[in-house]
Order: structure tokens, then sequence, then C-alpha cells
């Protein structure tokens, strides 16, 4: 536990009634935060929001009731941070597919109540012996959390060594929703995407998209916000972002959700991924002593 002990966690950064430190299965240590807007479940691992639900609201993120609580693992649902690399790694097939920074430890480094309806976290990573041996450069991660009517979250990537770097970065967000045949997701008409299920084609999106099959898209030269229409829920979730110009779109669908062991075989049903991201040719170059800001921002209202 990167702060010692869950008594000191609590110590030094509970906030009374509105955010607590416990553990869950596995030993992972996250923050639960519940205010007068909205709850939330906030891991030290990965720095992931894996629950986040306004009050009344159906649950806004999905997350699998078999996914695994372990060190070295992603947690399957809420919102993964994948950096320094989108996807697989480049170069090197072993190396641990969206990076190293969901599946690491992160450090508190300051919680505040913003108003009985606000709640924030912020979360840090830098480099470390185990970084290094798969990414060797210095850096700073900060990650500001904002639990409140929306979900604001914004990553802060610092170089703090002498030579460049340049990185692929997602805010990977699992969204729930009543049924996937009944969903669209507007805002990216007209966008020309690279479609990962058909060969890498560079195509063009015609209307809203509607999913009903294994979709993997990478959306290209793209920084407008996403609106998932769901009609069952009566509602609509709005995905805005900064700091990106790419937007990539998944479901595994039918067949891939069978062969993943911590996704329920009919859980592909239940979510879409709408993620804010820096993929495809949206590479950014950060020189010694830059920084990237990449944000998201996540609130609904009914149809």
């Amino acid at each position: 536990m990167s702060n010692s002990t869950l008594d000191d966690l609590n110590e030094r950064f509970s906030v009374p009634g509105r955010l607590t430190f416990k553990e869950a299965a596995g030993g992972l240590t996250y923050a639960e935060v519940n205010n007068d807007s909205a709850a939330a479940r906030v891991f030290l691992h990965g720095a992931q929001v894996t629950d986040y639900a306004p009050v009344g609201s159906e649950p806004i993120l999905f997350l699998s009731a078999i996914s695994r609580y372990e060190a070295n693992k992603a947690i399957r649902g809420g919102v993964p941070v994948s950096w320094p690399w989108f996807a697989d790694h480049p170069t090197d097939a072993s190396k641990p597919a969206h990076g190293f920074a969901r599946i690491t430890e992160w450090t508190v480094k300051k919680t505040r109540p913003v108003s009985d309806g606000e709640t924030s976290i912020t979360l840090g990573l830098a480099d470390s012996e185990a970084t290094r041996e798969l990414w060797d450069y210095s850096f700073e991660l900060e990650l500001d959390i904002s639990i409140g009517s929306a979900l604001d979250l914004v990553l802060t990537m610092k170089n703090t060594g002498d030579k460049p770097f340049s990185i692929t970065s997602a805010f990977h967000g699992y969204y729930n929703i009543s049924a996937i045949q009944d969903i669209a997701i507007s805002g990216l008409e007209d966008a020309g995407y690279i479609d990962k299920v058909d060969g890498f084609k560079v195509k063009k999106q015609n209307g809203p998209i509607r999913i009903s099959d294994e979709t993997d898209r990478i959306y290209l030269h793209t920084d407008t916000e996403c609106i998932i229409v769901d009609p069952g829920f009566n509602r609509n979730i709005r995905v805005r972002k900064s700091g990106s110009s790419s937007t990539v779109v998944w479901n595994p669908w039918k067949e891939k959700a069978e062969s993943m062991s911590d996704l329920g075989d009919d859980d592909y049903l239940r979510f879409v991924c709408v993620e804010a991201a820096n993929a495809g040719d949206d590479i950014v170059h950060i020189p010694p002593g830059g920084e990237h800001m990449l944000g998201l921002n996540v609130v609904t209202e009914k149809r």
C-alpha cells in the first residue's frame, strides 16, 4: 500500500461522511465516496474509478462481476487509465497491454470536500525501477478526480527527465447501458476511423454509431463530445474530453466476450466503451520539463 496502512490513509486523507478508504477483495485499497450528488469507488490500483452513480440514477459505469482484483492485473470496467501506450505495445508484445499505469498502485496526494455535492481526490504515480524496466523514462503523473453531479478526470503527464518521450493514452471508459442493440452513439458522424476488426482499414462513419457485432474503432481528428443515447434507461450519457483528438469505440461482442476470463459471457450486451484517447496518429510528444493534460467529463441527462 503506497501510503502505508489503511488506518494511516484514513487518518491523513478521509473526508468525514464523504470519503473513506477501505479494502476490497485481493487486498486492494479503494476510496469510497458518498456525497449529496453521487456515490463512487476509486481504486489506488490503476487509479481506477470503478463505480460512479449519481443519486437516483442507474450506475453510469459498467463493472464486471467477475473482474480480477489482483496486483499486476487490470480491473475489468470503470475507467482504466491506459498509459504510456494505448493497446498493445508497438514493438514488444510481451509488455502489458495498455501500458503499466492501470496495473500499478498509485499514491494518494490529497483529498478535499469541494462542496456537499462534490468530492475530489488526487492520485499520483512516478517512475520507479519497475516502470523503467518497461519504459526507460522519468515521469510524474497526477490524476485529479472530481465526483459530483458530473464525473471529471484530468490526467497530467509530466516529463521529469532529460530526454523527450512520446506517448499514447486513454481514459478507457466502460459505460453501463440497458441493451447494446438499442443504443446509439452520436457525435462522430462523418468522422474517419481505423477499423481494427477489418484489417485496420480506414473508413468513414455514416450517421450515428450502432453496434451489432464486434467493434473496435479509432476515430481520427475529432475532439467533439459523444452522446450515448439509451432509450432503455431513458437517458443520455454525454462524454466530453480535452487534450484528445481521437476517440475509441469498443465492444468485444459474443465470441470474444466468451474468451475473456474476467467478463461474463453476456456482459457485452450491457456496456459500450467510448474512450477519450491519444491513439492512432494522435501521438503526444513531451519534451523535458513539458507536460500534457488529458481530460474527461461525464454527465447524464434524462431523455
